[in-house]
């Protein structure tokens, strides 16, 4: 399965989104803002990041920016916003493999597009491997 970061603030979401993820199998790395999940991406350089747009400290937009920055982004990236203007959203992050998720979502809407991405990722790690046979 995937390492997956999130980074939310909201409590409750954080805990929904990660027991539902952990049940799949996935390791699950928890941040309530975007600071430390810039810190924690160092660290555990997790396949797919799920973040929430607006958090204290680095939202999730300049999440995206400081990871672009380094060239270590993810694979797979899911952003979670309650903000109106998604069209708006989506085109400051579309050069990215970016998935907007409007709020209220469904866990289990979320957990199936967590889960096309861990096969995106495990199929680009097989075909790696594949090659260097």
């Amino acid at each position: 399965m995937s390492r997956i970061l999130i980074a939310e603030d909201d409590p409750h979401i954080l805990r929904v989104i990660s027991l539902w993820l952990s049940r799949q199998g996935h390791e699950i790395i928890e941040a309530r803002n975007g600071t430390v999940a810039l810190e924690l991406f160092a660290v555990h350089k997790p396949d797919i990041l799920v973040t929430d747009i607006n958090m204290p400290g680095l939202d999730g937009i300049e999440l995206l920016d400081m990871l672009a920055q380094t060239g270590h982004e993810p694979r797979g990236i899911v952003v979670l916003t309650n903000r109106w203007d998604h069209r708006e959203i989506g085109e400051k992050i579309a050069r990215r493999n970016v998935h907007v998720v409007p709020k209220p979502f469904s866990p289990s809407s979320l957990a199936a597009l967590i889960e096309e991405l861990a096969a995106d990722h495990v199929g680009a790690v097989d075909a790696a491997d594949a090659r260097s046979s």
